[in-house]
């Protein structure tokens, strides 16, 4: 067992409890070179993330809470948001828990990095007064399948071209209130089973239809409503943060106005920013190439 492991599992284990933290976090392609034994219990409750159908051995399973995330280059500090912001979404986490954080290189073999996560005072998430609410009016699952799917186009665009787009969830009969369709509505005449977010073999149709204006609208259960709409609510220049596009823009003015939340893609720069109340509440870099 690499002994750098072994030395930032035993920091990690003293900080976590002398910071009273929620939880360890570590991602499964480090968890078979951490020193963890086969018949103690690790030394604080784990928070272990997958990239896709990764196997995680059941000594670990077992005692662990899995968040999965997709299997996209990201930044560490990326890496860590895209964790945390899921975790926040599925209730694990929620606004004064402390995390400490196990980040590595697995094709090194070690860990090699620890972080020290106040959910609450780190990024943006830590800026939300309501932190904890980001999912109230939306399915977790739904709200983690179209964040996975926003970072997955932006790490891959659509046939070698980058795209945007903003993906608009919850509270849909206010939204549609507040826009306008731009082309005719691909999802009509579909049965809700056959246009939910949560059916794998929509993926490559949402991709496709990624590439035109306007928004997608999806209903809180993950029923997909249309796509292509003009977003017709938009903030006062002095209330929206400074330095965003127009689609930043639009995302804003409609949460501001409704519960809906809106995950938006940027074509320019690849990055992925969720928005809730009118407010950035996470935003996850592209790392550079």
């Amino acid at each position: 067992m690499n002994s750098i492991s072994q030395i930032i599992l035993e920091a990690a284990c003293k900080i976590a409890h002398e910071a009273e933290a929620k939880a360890m976090l570590l991602y499964a392609d480090l968890v078979d070179y951490m020193p963890f034994s086969e018949e103690e219990k690790p030394c604080y409750d784990l928070i272990v993330v997958t990239r896709g159908e990764e196997e995680i051995p059941d000594r670990i399973r077992n005692r662990s809470v899995l968040i999965n995330v997709p299997d996209v280059k990201l930044t560490r500090l990326g890496q860590i948001k895209i964790a945390i912001t899921k975790g926040i979404a599925m209730g694990i986490l929620q606004k004064g828990d402390t995390v400490v954080c196990l980040s590595g290189v697995s094709r090194f073999g070690y860990a090699d990095s620890l972080f020290v996560i106040d959910v609450g005072k780190e990024f943006e998430i830590l800026t939300s007064e309501n932190i904890t609410g980001i999912t109230d009016t939306v399915y977790p699952e739904v709200f983690g399948t179209v964040l996975n799917l926003a970072l997955e186009l932006a790490a891959q665009g659509r046939e070698g071209r980058k795209v945007g787009t903003i993906f608009i969830l919850g509270d849909h009969e206010r939204v549609l209130q507040l826009s306008r369709q731009m082309i005719i509505n691909p999802f009509m005449g579909y049965a809700e089973e056959q246009r939910n977010i949560l059916n794998p073999e929509l993926k490559e149709t949402i991709k496709e239809f990624s590439a035109i204006d306007g928004a997608f609208v999806i209903k809180d259960n993950g029923v997909l409503v249309t796509a292509g709409r003009h977003l017709s609510a938009a903030l006062e220049g002095k209330d929206f943060p400074h330095g965003l596009g127009s689609r930043h823009i639009a995302a804003a003015g409609i949460t501001s106005i409704t519960q809906a939340i809106a995950i938006v893609l940027s074509e320019s720069s690849g990055n992925v920013t969720v928005f809730k109340n009118g407010k950035v509440f996470v935003s996850i870099e592209k790392p550079s190439e």
